[in-house]
This record gives structure tokens, sequence and C-alpha cells, in this order.
């Protein structure tokens, strides 16, 4: 149980003690700074301790914000400071460099109240203008290097009055602002679609409040949505139009629940490792479930939309391996010393976001998961999966199209020097076998001398003579063989040279879409059913595997380990497996090869990742994924 010391004894009337207890904490009264010291020694080592000034005045979620937030080490409002137990050490140390009358013996608050009802009103004042000992704390621990997260308040109050005027003044100001209207517009995301922000978060806020009332947890929620799109998805394969009809609103509803998990963990400030991971995986997993449901549905109907469904899940994914790539490669670039914050294709885009319509219509051309999901709702309601699918196929490609187009300006228009960590983060992502390593080790110090643009040049050419040779040539053939062990050889010359370049944040995004097309191309050739669900199953394993990067990544825990990258191939040696099965085997046997890879790459990188999100090394993050 979290503890929260009051350096004296509250002000008389005040409900500070009160607050705190229902926020979770064991309140616990010190008498001064050695007290103080004394009972943060006594509180055990695994658990939250936070220090407060009893004369403290302000909202509850002002001192929620501060003292319960899992995600910051240290954090503080005026009054009121809390750390967690990688940060004891460093307030034990400013405590024992504090005076030790840091704090009137018998408490501020004590001597306040005494004060005023003896009629001295002098010493009354005298006390409430005593040091704010929690603030010299908070300074003190940013001096000593840990640091101390400080949230935005806004309209929120929260203050130590230095004498009664100032403290009826507080009050006062606490009572004109609603605290629970501010907590509940904070649990809405600031920047969010359009479908989002006008139909569905005027109400999800409200559920997310429901349900922490009730004490649901996010996790739960996100499994609800999770279950509930899966339910979507069983009602799509009927191939009935009252099951597609059913499907969309279940879409819907799941897409409800899904605002409303990360409305509730921000509602209630409960961050966590785990969900990080549902959040960061089951959005996909929804979706990517959705589309084989589609498919399955549409074959009943003798339909078979299996390519057009891998193709809009492939398409999907590299679209966010672009958004991926290039926030990695340039959120800490800079340029001459300095950080690079724009361009003049930036500095047009923030033009156009003055004018207010254009802000909504750029978040809808992007088609976010929000306005995505509404479409492929609809759709499915009063339309087939084939034309689903079409409409997902042109909708998502001229979003890639427009995304991609104004990161690349941007990239060629800023001279930007980029660091070790996003060249590191580029190689991660790159997902490089031993077959590519090696290549890349026998050419690195040649390839120091390479220009610029030649690491995307020979990405681009190895993926392109890649799918082209697969596409146009009869399943049996050696020659995707020989395309494949071309694409060995430039996927390793690639990335030989650490990731700098303007554009060298494209060279995972090929490589995504290269492996992907592939595995596609080779088993719509074979010709024989199921030889597409199996590609879409592998497809989506390998796709989680590189969505788990990510997420690793952004939490600031490195890539997975090598030895899982090893273990299943690296993108090229996957690829040359699938390549070399389908020239060996016949139509059947490649089919059962391709479930047997989707099978063993899935089980290995389940439980590794799984393994990873669930123990301690996991970062406490709530990842916002992408805007809804």
């Amino acid at each position: 149980m979290s503890t929260a010391i009051l350096t004296g004894p509250p002000v008389p009337g005040s409900s500070l003690e009160g607050d705190l207890r229902a926020l979770g904490f064991d309140v616990r009264i010190a008498s001064g700074t050695e007290d103080t010291a004394a009972l943060i020694a006594a509180v055990p080592g695994a658990d939250r301790v936070a220090v407060v000034d009893p004369r403290f005045v302000g909202h509850v979620h002002a001192l929620r914000l501060a003292l319960t937030d899992p995600r910051f080490p240290a954090a503080a409002v005026a009054g009121a400071l809390t750390v967690q137990p990688e940060a004891r050490p460093a307030l034990v140390r400013a405590l024992s460099a504090a005076p030790g009358s840091g704090v009137p013996a018998g408490g501020v608050g004590a001597q306040a109240g005494n004060a005023a009802d003896d009629g001295d009103t002098l010493s009354a004042v005298q006390a409430a203008r005593s040091p704010v000992v929690t603030d010299a704390l908070a300074e003190a621990l940013d001096a000593d290097g840990t640091a101390v997260y400080r949230p935005e308040l806004g309209s929120l109050v929260a203050t130590v009055p230095g004498d009664p005027q100032a403290r009826n003044e507080a009050r006062q100001a606490v009572t004109a602002v609603d605290d629970e209207a501010v907590r509940l517009r904070s649990a809405v995301k600031a920047r969010d679609g359009f479908f989002t922000t006008f139909c569905i978060s005027p109400y999800s806020r409200y559920l997310a409040r429901w349900c922490a009332r009730r004490g649901l947890t996010p996790n739960q929620v996100t499994t609800a949505s999770l279950l509930t799109a899966l339910v979507a998805a069983g009602s799509a394969a009927t191939g009935t139009r009252a099951g597609y009809i059913a499907a969309g609103l279940l879409l819907l509803f799941s897409f409800v629940l899904d605002c409303t998990d990360g409305q509730l963990a921000r509602y209630s400030l409960q961050y966590s490792t785990m969900g990080a991971w549902l959040d960061a995986t089951f959005d996909r997993a929804k979706e990517y479930a959705y589309y084989a449901g589609l498919a399955v549905g549409a074959a009943r109907g003798g339909d078979d939309v299996w390519a057009l469904a891998l193709g809009a899940m492939i398409l999907q994914t590299c679209r966010h391996v672009v958004d991926f790539s290039f926030n990695e490669a340039n959120h800490d670039a800079t340029a001459a010393g300095k950080s690079v914050t724009g361009s003049p294709t930036a500095a047009l885009s923030d033009k156009l976001d003055s004018i207010g319509w254009t802000v909504w219509v750029r978040r809808m051309i992007v088609l976010p998961i929000g306005e995505r999901w509404a479409m492929i709702a609809v759709l499915t309601a009063v339309t087939t999966p084939r034309i689903v699918f079409c409409a997902l196929l042109i909708g998502c490609g001229l979003a890639a199209c427009y995304t991609t187009a104004g990161r690349v300006l941007r990239s060629l228009t800023r001279k930007a020097r980029r660091t070790d960590r996003a060249a590191q983060a580029l190689a991660d992502l790159a997902d490089s076998g031993p077959l590519a390593e090696a290549v890349a080790g026998g050419f690195k110090q040649r390839a120091r001398s390479f220009p610029g643009f030649l690491p995307l040049a020979i990405a681009l050419l190895g993926g392109t003579v890649l799918v082209a040779t697969a596409a146009f040539t009869d399943y049996g053939s050696l020659w995707p063989a020989v395309a494949a062990v071309i694409y060995v050889v430039t996927s390793g010359l690639a990335v030989a040279r650490p990731l700098k370049g303007a554009l060298d944040w494209l060279v995972p995004p090929v490589f995504r879409a290269a492996e992907y097309c592939t595995v596609l191309v080779l088993a719509a050739h074979a010709d024989v059913n199921g030889a597409l669900p199996a590609a879409f199953g592998l497809v989506a394993a390998v796709a989680y595997h590189h969505y788990d990067t990510v997420y690793r990544i952004r939490g600031g825990t490195g890539a997975p380990p090598h030895w899982l990258v090893r273990a299943i191939g690296g993108h090229e040696g996957r690829i040359l497996a699938v390549v070399l099965a389908a020239a060996l085997l016949n139509s059947s046997d490649f089919t059962l090869a391709l479930t047997a890879l989707a099978v063993a790459v899935a089980l290995v990188v389940l439980v590794e990742s799984i393994r990873f999100w669930v123990s301690s090394g996991a970062p406490a993050v709530h990842d916002e994924g992408e805007p809804a």
C-alpha cells in the first residue's frame, strides 16, 4: 500500500487527510523533518511514498495526477511530492541534507491552528509562511539527477497558501472549478481523428467513468474489445447478410471499447506493462482477424477474396512501419548541433493547421483507425467483402501516398544529422538475419563510402527484382530462388553502414513490402485451396514480430533479443525459405510448408513477447497507438 506522510497535522477544516486516503494512501503525520525521515524509513522499500505539506489546498485530481501516476519515478505539484522505490534513495539523501528544523516542531498546521485559537494572529501568519519542505525536496531531487515529473494542471488548483487570506482565495478557486469535469476532459486524447472526436469520445468518456466506478481495469476493457471484435469476425464469417450487419455493428462497438480503455487508463491513471502490450497488439489483432472473417464469409458465398484480404493487411502493416521508421529516424535528429524542429514542408503543414477545417480534412485523409473501422463497418453491412477490401485498398493506398510523399519531402528539405540511437533503431526495424548480417560484415569497410541515397536504392532494387520475378514466372520456377539470393545480397549491402541518410528510414518498409508481397504472390501462384489463408497466417505472425519490435523500441528497452531474430531467420532468411519451398514442393505441400512456418514463427515470437511484457523489464506505459 502507498504511504503519504504529512509534514505536520492538517490545518483545521482541511479535507487533505481524507483526500489522500481516498486516493489509496495510508496517511501518517510527522512532527518535523527528522520525524519525516524516520516515517519514510519505516515504509516498506517496495512501496510508493508521498510527502505532503499539511497546508496544501487544491483539487483531488491535482493530487491524483502528481501522486498516483505509475509512469514516473518521482512527481510533484506545489506542496506534494511522491517517489517510487527506484527514487527513494534520492529522497532520503535530500532529506538528510535538509535543515533539521525544516518544519517547525509540532508541524506548521498545528502551530497555525493553535495560534489562531489563542488569538495570536501574528504567530499564525508566521507559521503559515514557514518554508514548503516538499517543494525544496523536489528541487533537491532534480539537482541530484532524479527527474521530477510535474503534471500540467490547467485550471486545477494546487498550492500552499502563505497566509489565511491566500488560503481562503485558494479554497474559492478550488470551488470555482469542477474537478470531475476536468478529469473527464483529460481522459480524452488531445489529438484524435474526426470520427473519434465527434462520434465516439462525447459518450465513451462517460463509459470510461462508469467502468472506473465499478472497479474495471483498462486491461479488462481491452480484452472485452478484442472479444467483441472476434465475435464480429465470426459473424462476418457466416457469409449471410444478417451476419454482415451484425459484424459491422459489433466492430463499431469494439472500437468504442477500444477508445474507452485508453480513456479509462487516463481517467484513473492505470498505466501498466501488461496494458502497454495489450493495447499495442490487440488493435492489429482485431483488425486482421476481421479481415480473415470477411474472407471466410466471402468464400462461403463463392467469392475468393483471400488475396485482397492479405493485400489489405500488407498495405496497412507497411503504412505503420513507414510511420514508425520515420518517427524513430527524426525525433532526435539535429542540424548544426540544434534539434531539428521543422522544414519548409513542416512550415506549410503548420500554416494549414492554423486554418481550422483543414486540420480535420488532413486527419481524415490519412484514414486513421476510427475512420477506417467506420468505413469497414458500414460497407460490411451494406455491400460485399470484395467491395470492402477494394475500398480499403484504394483508401489506404491514397493515404499511404499522401503521408509518405510528405515525409519524403520533409526528409529531403531538412538538413539533419541522425543520431546513433536512430541508426540502431532503424537497424533493429530492418530485422536482418544471419545471411544479411554476413553480407553486411563483408562490405562494412567499403560501405562507408556509399552515397547517402545508395542504401535505399539497393534495397528497392533487390525488393523489386524479387517481387517482379515471383510475379512473372510460373509456380515451381527456379528463377524466384535466384532472385531471392540476389535479395539476400542487396539486403545485406543496404544495412552495411549505419542508416543515417536522409531517406534511410524507408529501408525497413521496403524490406517489409518485399517479404510480405513475395509470400502473397507465391501463394496466389500455387493456385490451391488453403495456400492464401496459410500465407495470411504467416504474414500475420511475422507482422506481430515487427509490431512487437516497434513497441519495445518505443518503450526504451531496445529490440527483441538477437537470438529471436536469428531463430526466425530474419526477413531475408524467411524469404529464401519460402521461395525454395515454392520451387521444390508441389502446391499442396507448399501450403503445408507455409502453415508449418506460420505456426513455428508465431509460437517462438509469442512466447518471447509474452515473457517480456509480463516481466519487470517492460516499460510501464500506455501506448496511444495511431490517432483514432
